[in-house]
This record gives structure tokens, C-alpha cells and sequence, in this order.
């Protein structure tokens, strides 16, 4: 007995001379933060790294000369004697200074000017807002409703003591927001519904849709806004008429619908048949499948193709110049072309013109890659 009484004892005494402990490992690598991204985006290789030396020793190069012109030798008061002294050697902000107002509101009269500068505020505002998920309520749709009037009512006048104003005296940044906001609100539901009638089994329809996107997206937009603007006015009876505005916003809505379609057709294509044929052994109805099922899953796959395409659609409203409606790049022209002494310094006008462009593109850019982090989110759960 007291052998075995022994014998335990003598076992765990053994088994402790036997324990080894394990080595340390080494603390976790951070993966988030400026480092680890420098590390991973520009020092990732040796081509990588060969390329971010080459490209900061270029900036290092020409950012002093960039600053002395931009900068220190600068004119940014509005003096266009000074801006001509300092030609050649420094920038002429002063242009800006000087004809702001002209380049962001066109040829809105000048003493109403507070009319578009309100009514772009207000849809802004109404665009910040639709990207934010607490607002994602029964209540937004009416909310554009009333924007959308307000800005409207603002623009145009008419009502309430505002002076009327002609459609063709609009442009600058109000025209430029607002053709791209409505031309992608309005062919957005168009490219799903063109979408899903090329995937139909209706002969007749996926026809239809077939002509209408290789038909818009064979010729380039600026022969759109030309047929809509001067052609066909030709074919309305004596004495009907629409606005060119109108003309112009069907044009471009029709266009951006045509390339959206095929983008939200890749997506419906990505989705496994499976899922279709589990949905018809559930007893679900065509437009039950594609709203449930098969459309949140498909557009959540196409959001940087289909950002893409809003920021193409945004910059495309340049083009309506040739149909004598001077949106932002349009108002540049009419700032400077007409004033000997300004004239000169169009190369820092289009600066400020593309810092515009920059921080809407930028900002919508941002949202989709915020959109795409939310939808990856829902897919790990």
C-alpha cells in the first residue's frame, strides 16, 4: 500500500521534470493604419517601391517651383494690372476673385442670384442626407418631392414675388447638379426595368430592350443631346414646343440608362440559377423573386461599376454647352471670353472649376467604397 500510495506522486514528479513550456510567438502584425497600409499599397514589392521612390523624388522636384507659382509669386486679389505684372512668373487667383459668380451661376441674373445658390444648397443638403442610413425612411421620398419643387419654384420664379427666369438663363453649378442628379435618379428604376426586360423570355421585350441599348450606346452622347435639342423639335406638330431643358435631361437620362442596363444585367447574371429555382419551389411570383432575392444581390455586385457610371454621368453634363446651356465648364467660357483683361488666366479658372469637379467626384467615390465595406459586411455574417 504504501508502494502504490507512492507511486503517483513519483509519476507527476517525473512528468514535471518533463514539461517544457512553449516559446513565445511574436505579437500579432498590425494590418490598420497609415504604416501598414505604406507598407502594403506602396512598399509592397521592389516594383513598388522603385515606383513610389521615383514618383515622390518627381514631386520633391517640382512641388517648389509648383508653390512659387501658385503661392508665393501669386496675384489672389482682384487687380488685373497686378495679375499682368506677375505674369508668366505667378498665378492669378484673382480671377476667380473676380468672375466666382459667373462661372457658378451662368447667366442667372445677376441681383437673383441668391435664388440658385439656395436651390443648390437645398439639393446638396438632400444628396448628403440620402447617403446617410438613418434617413433611410418612408419620409425621404417625400422629402425629394418638396426639393425638388422648391428648387424648381426657386430657379424659375414665377410664384410668390419671385421674378421669372427663362430656362436657357440657367447653368453653372445648379445646372450641372441638378441634370446629374435627376438624370440618375430617373434612369436608374429605367436600367433595372431595360435590364430585366433583355433577360425576358418574352421575345417581343427582350427585342426592345436589345435595340434601345445597342442603338443609345453605338453613338456618343453629344449626337443624343444634338438630336434632342435640334432634331426633334422637327417631328412635334405645328406650334408644340418643349423646353430644351426638358430635351436635354430625356437625352441624358435615356443615355445613362442604355450603359447602367448592361451593368445591372452583369449582376443578374452573377446570381446562381439555383437561387431562381428555389424560389419558384417556394411558390414566389416572378416580381417577388426579383425584388427579394434576386435585385439586392445583384446590384450589391455592381456598386463600383455602378458609381462609376454616376461620376461619368456627373461629368458628362459638360456636353449640354452645345446646346447653348452653359453649365459649369460652359460658364467659363462665357466668364472669360468676353473680357480682354481676364481672358489670360483661363488655366486658373480651370483649376477652380476642376477642384469643383474633384470634391464631388472624390466624395462620391468614397460613399461606394463605404456602400461596398456595408454589403461585405452582410455577406460575412
Amino acid at each position: 500500500m504504501a508502494d502504490a500510495a507512492i507511486a503517483p506522486s513519483g509519476s507527476s514528479a517525473s512528468a514535471a521534470d518533463a514539461f517544457k513550456p512553449i516559446a513565445a510567438r511574436p505579437a500579432p502584425v498590425r494590418t490598420e493604419g497609415f504604416v501598414p497600409w505604406v507598407k502594403r499599397n506602396l512598399l509592397g514589392d521592389w516594383k513598388s517601391a522603385l515606383t513610389t521612390v521615383v514618383l515622390v523624388g518627381l514631386a520633391l522636384y517640382l512641388m517648389p517651383g509648383v508653390a512659387d507659382w501658385g503661392l508665393v509669386q501669386a496675384v489672389f486679389g482682384a487687380d488685373a494690372n497686378a495679375c499682368q505684372n506677375a505674369r508668366g512668373s505667378g498665378a492669378c487667383w484673382g480671377v476667380v476673385a473676380e468672375k466666382w459668380r459667373v462661372i457658378i451661376f451662368g447667366r442667372y441674373p445677376f441681383e437673383q442670384q441668391w435664388r440658385p445658390e439656395l436651390a443648390t444648397a437645398l439639393m446638396v443638403a438632400a444628396l448628403v442626407l440620402s447617403c446617410i442610413r438613418w434617413f433611410w425612411k418612408p419620409w425621404l421620398a417625400a422629402m425629394w418631392v418638396a426639393v425638388l419643387a422648391v428648387f424648381f419654384l426657386l430657379m424659375g420664379g414665377g410664384l410668390f414675388g419671385l421674378e421669372p427666369v427663362r430656362t436657357d438663363l440657367w447653368g453653372g453649378l445648379p445646372l450641372t447638379v441638378m441634370l446629374a442628379t435627376l438624370s440618375i435618379f430617373l434612369a436608374f428604376p429605367l436600367a433595372v426595368l431595360v435590364a430585366l426586360g433583355r433577360r425576358s423570355n418574352l421575345p417581343a421585350i427582350r427585342t426592345v430592350c436589345v435595340i434601345y441599348i445597342e442603338l443609345i450606346r453605338g453613338v456618343p452622347l453629344i449626337s443624343v443631346l444634338f438630336m434632342a435639342s435640334f432634331m426633334f423639335p422637327l417631328f412635334m406638330p405645328q406650334g408644340v414646343t418643349i423646353d430644351v431643358l426638358v430635351r436635354v435631361l430625356v437625352g441624358i437620362t435615356l443615355f445613362a440608362a442604355a450603359y447602367m442596363a448592361e451593368i445591372v444585367r452583369g449582376g443578374l447574371q452573377a446570381i446562381p440559377k439555383g437561387q431562381l429555382e428555389a424560389a419558384q419551389t417556394l411558390g414566389l411570383s416572378y416580381w417577388q423573386t426579383q425584388r427579394k432575392i434576386v435585385l439586392p444581390q445583384a446590384l450589391a455586385m455592381v456598386v463600383p461599376s455602378m458609381m462609376n457610371n454616376f461620376i461619368s454621368i456627373f461629368k458628362d453634363t459638360s456636353l449640354v454647352t452645345i446646346v447653348s446651356l452653359y453649365e459649369l465648364t460652359g460658364s467659363h467660357g462665357l466668364a472669360l471670353n468676353s473680357e480682354v483683361d481676364w481672358r489670360p488666366y483661363k488655366l486658373e479658372a480651370y483649376f477652380f472649376i476642376t477642384a469643383i469637379y474633384f470634391t464631388f467626384c472624390f466624395a462620391m467615390s468614397r460613399y461606394s467604397l463605404w456602400v461596398e465595406k456595408q454589403v461585405s459586411v452582410s455577406k460575412t455574417r
